[in-house]
């Protein structure tokens, strides 16, 4: 296997544009997946809640052996980088127009599923090969270097989040929200042609080697706790973006805010996350994580208390619970990447499981909460009675709330910088 040079580190900043560039695809194409979806497989294509939310953990039935696979596919053949990256973006500049371009009809729900199975493994080999690259894109095993890398990594995550967020309700201008839709895939086609093609330079550097993926390697570098805590922390998050569309408009009767607020949400996290990285460096991982969540629970506690009308008071709530995901994006994955290098492993494989625990976390947020909704009698862009108003209410504020505690006690219970394993 070709090795790095002593220069090839000084040489890393120079890939991390291109490292934000890509980010940025994976992640405008991951928020329709997570929070437009769902609107608009319920309004366009007339799919019911429980179906959705049933669908999507058909699909991570697919990622159970699918991500996995695709981890170990990359460290096995690791010449062929160049070509994974570009085979998802190809798969997303495919995926989107096709996805937004459906109507409502007799086969639609399997015409959805099988461009939803397009999508879906596109993105996932995007985001377990930027993920568990990381040391040969950053150039070094060293902690700080892992934490520089991931702040311009998720710095391009969050702005591709933000253009996700605005570009349907810009796009749609006075002609609707479907026209909206459709535009918006062909966007996401473009970006993913265009990102695809400039970010090529970045994966033909040297690969970093590892030693083979084992679960005892795993257990013995503090991984599988880390992979715990992703589960459980991704569910609280989840549940919000799944339900996020639906708390804005019809609880709290905010006709065309939602893109805004969402807007404001990502645009926080992403200025969050530079602070959060230096943050982290200073104090470690750990001590900004018992910073940040705190600040989560403070949002969910805020909404459950909200009623129709009270914009403002969101848009702060976006603001803090918006800057406390910008320390979960940066640091529990760069935790878990420098978990993985001074262990010396292989970390796409151990992405691809990570991606999969992160993904369950969205499945069965959607399976659990979206079937509850119908049942209580929910509706999107209906008059819904204030019981359903109210669930609706448990789910997007309450719920979570809980969940983020028991994450901060899986967090309480990691060890210190600095303590064994």
């Amino acid at each position: 296997m070709t090795q790095v040079t002593q220069a090839e580190p000084a040489r890393a900043p120079r890939l991390y544009p291109g490292v934000s560039l890509y980010a940025l695809m994976l992640a405008a194409a991951g928020i329709p997946l997570y929070i437009h979806l769902p609107r608009f497989a319920s309004v366009h294509l007339d799919i019911g809640l429980a179906t959705i939310g049933t669908l999507l953990l058909v699909i991570r039935l697919v990622d159970l052996v699918q991500d996995p696979a695709i981890g170990w596919a990359i460290d096995r053949w690791p010449a062929a980088q160049p070509l994974f990256a570009m085979l998802a973006a190809a798969g997303l500049a495919l995926g989107f127009p096709l996805l937004f371009g459906l109507d409502a009809g007799d086969a639609v729900l399997w015409r959805l599923l099988l461009v939803l199975v397009l999508l879906f493994s596109a993105y996932s080999l995007g985001m377990i090969l930027l993920y568990g690259r990381s040391a040969t894109l950053a150039g070094s095993r060293a902690p700080q270097a892992l934490l520089t890398l991931a702040a311009w990594r998720e710095a391009g995550l969050l702005a591709g989040v933000v253009l996700a967020a605005m570009a349907p309700a810009l796009l749609a201008g006075g002609s609707g929200d479907g026209d909206g839709y459709r535009a918006f895939g062909l966007l996401l086609g473009g970006l993913a042609c265009l990102a695809g093609a400039l970010t090529l330079p970045i994966w033909r550097r040297p690969v970093l080697p590892g030693q083979r993926l084992t679960l005892d390697g795993l257990r013995q570098a503090g991984a599988l706790r880390l992979l715990v805590l992703a589960l459980v922390n991704s569910l609280p998050v989840a549940i919000t973006s799944t339900l996020f569309l639906f708390f804005v408009e019809d609880k709290l009767q905010l006709a065309g805010k939602a893109g805004p607020l969402l807007i404001l949400f990502f645009l926080c996290a992403g200025l969050s996350v530079p602070g959060w990285a230096m943050l982290s460096n200073r104090i470690g991982p750990r001590a900004v994580l018992l910073i940040a969540m705190p600040l989560a629970i403070l949002g969910f506690v805020g909404a459950g208390f909200l009623d129709t009308g009270q914009g403002t008071a969101f848009a702060l709530i976006c603001i803090v619970s918006g800057a406390a995901l910008g320390a979960d994006m940066v640091v529990l994955p760069a935790m878990f990447s420098i978990a993985l290098t001074r262990a010396g492993l292989n970390a796409s494989a151990a992405f691809g499981i990570w991606s999969f625990a992160g993904k369950l976390g969205l499945a069965l947020a959607a399976f659990l909460v979206l079937p509850a909704l119908q049942a209580s009698g929910f509706v999107p862009g209906a008059v819904n009675a204030p019981a359903a108003l109210a669930a609706l209410t448990i789910a997007y504020a309450v719920l979570p709330c809980f969940l983020k505690l028991l994450a901060m006690a899986f967090v309480l219970a990691l060890p210190t910088e600095g303590s064994p394993q």
